[in-house]
C-alpha cells in the first residue's frame, strides 16, 4: 500500500456567492474567527500526516501564496514588541520550505479539471483532496480518520456525513455497503438524488483519498452538470475497477462557501474557544431572544 504524502487543495473558484467581499479578496481568505478558511484545510492536512500541499489557483489568488510565505518584517516586529505568543502561533502554522506547490487552473472548467491540473506535481501516487470551503469541526480533523481507514483498506476513501433524508437533493450521496473497519464499502455515488431515489442519506463532505488513476479518467472525462468536468463522474468510472470506502466523520462540516454556513462556522468556532466563549455567548443569546420577541409581536 502506497503512503499518502500529498494533498491537493483547489482554490481557483471565483467566490461569486460572497460578492462584493470577494471582488478583491479570495473567498478562501475570508476568516472564520481569526484564521482564513484555507488555513483550516492546511492544518487538517498536516495533522493527518500530509507532507506536501498542492494548491490549484486561478487569477487574483496571489494573496494565498503571500499568506503562506514568510514575512520577515512582521516576524521581526512581533519579536521586538514582545508579542511572543503571536510569533509562536505564526511560526507553528508556517509550512516547511518546499512543502507547498502552486499550479494554475487557467480556465474554470470545474472541480474535476482543477484536480487534473495537479497531476504532474502529484505524480503516480495516491493523494488527498480537501475542498477548503468545507471546514471540519470536531475533536479531530476529518482527513485523519479517512487516512486511518485508508491504511486498513487501501483503494479510495471518501469522507461522509449524514444529512436530513429530505435534503439528499442538495448533495452527492453514496450507497452504503458492507461495514469495514469503522467505515463501509461504497456501492454507488449519485449526484443530488431526490429523497425517494437516494441510496442512503450519507453525503460526501469534501474530503477524499484517491488513487492516481483518476487523473487518466479526468483527462478523458466528458463535461457533466453545468458544462463542467465533474470529479464525481470520474470517480464513478474509477469505482468500476477500484474499491471505494466511506469514512463517516464524527464531527460536523460547515459549508463556508455559503453565507449561512460561513456564519454558523464563525459562531461554532468562537464558542469552542475558552478565550472567546463568554464574550460571544451572552450577546448571541440576547440577539436570539430579541429576535424571538419581534417574531412574536409581528
Amino acid at each position: 500500500m502506497r503512503k499518502v504524502r500529498k494533498a491537493v487543495i483547489p482554490v481557483a473558484g471565483l467566490g461569486t456567492r460572497f460578492l462584493p467581499a470577494t471582488k478583491a479578496m479570495p473567498k478562501e481568505m475570508l476568516t472564520v474567527v481569526d484564521r482564513p478558511v484555507v488555513q483550516y484545510a492546511v492544518d487538517e492536512a498536516l495533522d493527518a500526516g500530509i507532507e506536501h500541499i498542492v494548491f490549484v489557483t486561478g487569477r487574483n489568488k496571489h494573496v494565498i501564496e503571500d499568506y503562506f510565505d514568510i514575512q520577515p518584517e512582521l516576524l521581526d516586529t512581533l519579536k521586538r514588541t514582545g508579542k511572543l505568543e503571536q510569533l509562536a502561533s505564526l511560526s507553528k502554522m508556517q509550512p516547511a520550505a518546499g512543502a507547498i506547490s502552486f499550479t494554475r487552473q487557467q480556465v474554470p472548467h470545474g472541480l474535476g479539471h482543477a484536480v487534473w491540473c495537479a497531476r504532474d506535481i502529484v505524480g503516480d501516487e495516491p493523494f488527498a483532496l480537501l475542498l477548503p470551503d468545507m471546514v471540519s469541526f470536531g475533536e479531530r480533523g476529518c482527513l485523519a480518520g479517512a487516512m486511518e481507514l485508508y491504511q486498513q483498506t487501501g483503494g479510495n476513501v471518501i469522507a461522509v456525513e449524514q444529512c436530513d433524508p429530505t435534503e439528499t437533493h442538495k448533495y452527492g450521496i453514496v450507497g452504503k455497503g458492507e461495514a469495514v473497519r469503522g467505515g463501509f464499502a461504497v456501492t454507488e455515488m449519485v449526484e443530488k438524488p431526490a429523497p425517494a431515489a437516494a441510496p442512503s442519506n450519507y453525503y460526501i463532505n469534501g474530503r477524499y483519498i484517491l488513487q492516481p488513476e483518476v487523473f487518466e479518467l479526468l483527462d478523458t472525462q466528458e463535461r457533466g452538470a453545468g458544462g463542467e468536468i465533474q470529479l464525481t463522474d470520474a470517480m464513478r468510472r474509477l469505482c468500476e475497477s477500484q474499491p471505494f470506502h466511506a469514512h463517516p466523520y464524527r464531527g460536523r462540516t460547515f459549508d463556508c462557501g455559503s453565507k449561512e454556513g460561513f456564519i454558523q462556522a464563525n459562531v461554532a468556532f468562537a464558542l469552542a474557544r475558552a478565550d472567546m466563549r463568554d464574550l460571544v455567548l451572552q450577546p448571541i443569546a440576547q440577539m436570539i431572544a430579541s429576535q424571538q420577541r419581534r417574531n412574536e409581536a409581528a
